[in-house]
């Protein structure tokens, strides 16, 4: 089935301060080369036949290119995202004001959390990370909000800072993850719900492997996750591969740059 995504052009995209262990400031980045990457990712998604929107952006927000981290978007509501660092703190009402003027029911939310870099939507319930950028109380307001089950999840390596870069839904029923990334309580949950989840390895998490996008069918992922395309492929998934290494050096990978819309008004 199609899906629709919103995407932010890069057009100021830099890593001028550190946020997470990937950013370093002194190494810079090449923002031409982030474009023509995003853009080989925005035309993977309309090569599958996925509509993709874009959002203006904003000069002097340089991570607002990681669309997903602006909202979360379930059955047509948009809850809001409030960022844990001053700055960011701008990109929650630029994409919230781009949901409202299109006539969106949203909520400006109350707790700090950073939309689907941390809530992932699958059929039945909605999995939230918390640890290091999203307040667990965020997860009650969501849920209260969107009247979807939200499950938490706690995340103790801060590589994997946010909970889309150590998990994500294969399909409705399914995910992927690295155990590593977890805390034992949270672990044993994820064990109890998906037994047959696809295990990341370490070398396929630590070049954001498991920051990927699924549409059921196929899977938009870094080119570098070797063993996470040799298992998807086993399992019947087609592998869309990607190279986002210049967004990499923020933090950031498909699924980073992609907020999904689900639910049309």
């Amino acid at each position: 089935m199609p899906k629709h995504f919103l995407m932010c052009r890069p057009d100021f995209f830099t890593v001028e301060y550190a946020i997470n262990p990937w950013m370093r400031p002194e190494a810079g980045a090449d923002r031409d080369v982030a474009v023509r990457q995003w853009e080989g990712l925005k035309t993977a998604y309309e090569e599958l036949g996925h509509q993709v929107s874009l959002i203006d952006p904003i000069a002097g927000l340089p991570d607002m290119v990681f669309a997903a981290n602006g909202a979360l978007v379930v059955g047509g509501r948009v809850y809001g995202a409030r960022f844990a660092y001053p700055q960011r703190a701008a990109e929650g009402p630029a994409y919230l004001r781009w949901f409202t003027d299109r006539g969106y029911e949203a909520l400006e939310p109350s707790h700090v959390n950073e939309g689907e870099g941390d809530f992932l939507t699958l059929d039945d319930v909605i999995l939230a990370g918390t640890g290091f950028r999203t307040d667990v109380v965020a997860h009650q307001e969501a849920q209260e909000y969107l009247g979807r089950p939200v499950v938490s999840l706690t995340l103790v390596d801060p590589r994997f800072y946010h909970l889309d870069t150590a998990l994500f839904p294969i399909d409705g029923h399914n995910v992927g993850y690295y155990p590593a990334a977890f805390s034992p309580g949270s672990l044993a949950v994820l064990r109890r719900m998906f037994p047959d989840a696809v295990i990341a390895t370490d070398r396929d998490a630590e070049v954001l492997g498991l920051n990927a996008v699924s549409d059921g069918t196929n899977v938009v992922i870094n080119a570098e996750a070797s063993d996470l395309h040799l298992e998807l492929k086993r399992r019947g998934y087609e592998v869309i591969p990607v190279d986002l290494s210049e967004l990499r050096k923020a933090g950031g990978g498909p699924k980073c740059c992609t907020l999904e819309i689900r639910g049309e008004i």
